[in-house]
């Protein structure tokens, strides 16, 4: 007796790969703005328990359909537990999607960026916030364009000088040089990665030192 093909597609069991295999393929400036990013914004919601911040890794967005995929470089989803997974599933986090994305773009990314994936944001994921930052400056002029849902449709969001204020995660992003860094504009300081506050907290610890040893060596001397 045949099996009805509905049935044997239910028993089947469908896997949601991890990985597609491929090296990501990007230069040293965009894994350095990638991971800045990532870290920097998990520092920043560190006392938040229900942000989830990853980078590259695979999001799916419709169960039972391993095709419905989108890989970007850094995005935050609000609502659910920041732990980490090997990708992350909507279904299985309540039906929660990203609120922003942030894809470090460059010539040989730009078309999908541009075109693909900002449809897919747009229209498949309605992602509140997206931004795309160019940091060798290949093709985006300004290199940091940020894009805002209105109505169900992308409308460019407005640039200052060299920042884009972003209102979901109530920061801004700013051009510096050829990096892009956020900004807390209340508590009125620059976000670090945890590596970037140690080597900061090193370099505070030797000026001090350097000039105590300044001034014990002025005490010393006769008078």
């Amino acid at each position: 007796m045949s099996i009805p093909a509905q049935r044997l597609e239910t028993a089947r069991e469908i896997t949601y790969p991890i990985s597609d295999g491929k090296p990501m393929g990007e230069s040293d400036r965009h894994i350095d703005q990638m991971i800045y990013c990532k870290e920097a914004l998990r520092f920043y919601f560190a006392d938040r328990l229900d942000v989830y911040i990853a980078s590259n890794n695979f999001l799916y967005w419709e169960e039972g359909n391993p095709k419905a995929v989108v890989s970007p470089d850094v995005y935050v989803v609000f609502g659910v537990s920041r732990e980490q997974r090997d990708c992350y599933m909507a279904w299985k986090e309540g039906g929660k999607l990203p609120s922003v994305v942030i894809e470090i773009t460059s010539r040989t990314t730009r078309g999908e960026d541009t075109n693909k994936k900002m449809r897919l944001y747009e229209q498949a994921l309605h992602v509140p916030e997206y931004f795309r930052f160019d940091p060798r400056g290949d093709y985006l002029r300004p290199r940091l364009q940020g894009s805002e849902l209105v109505n169900g449709e992308y409308v460019p969001m407005p640039m200052m000088v060299d920042r884009i204020h972003s209102k979901m995660l109530g920061l801004d992003l700013v051009v510096d040089g050829d990096r892009m860094r956020f900004y807390d504009p209340k508590r009125e300081q620059w976000l670090f990665t945890p590596l970037e506050n140690a080597r900061r907290a090193e370099a505070a610890e030797a000026e001090i030192a350097r000039l105590q040893a300044e001034l014990e060596a002025l005490r010393r001397q006769p008078g």
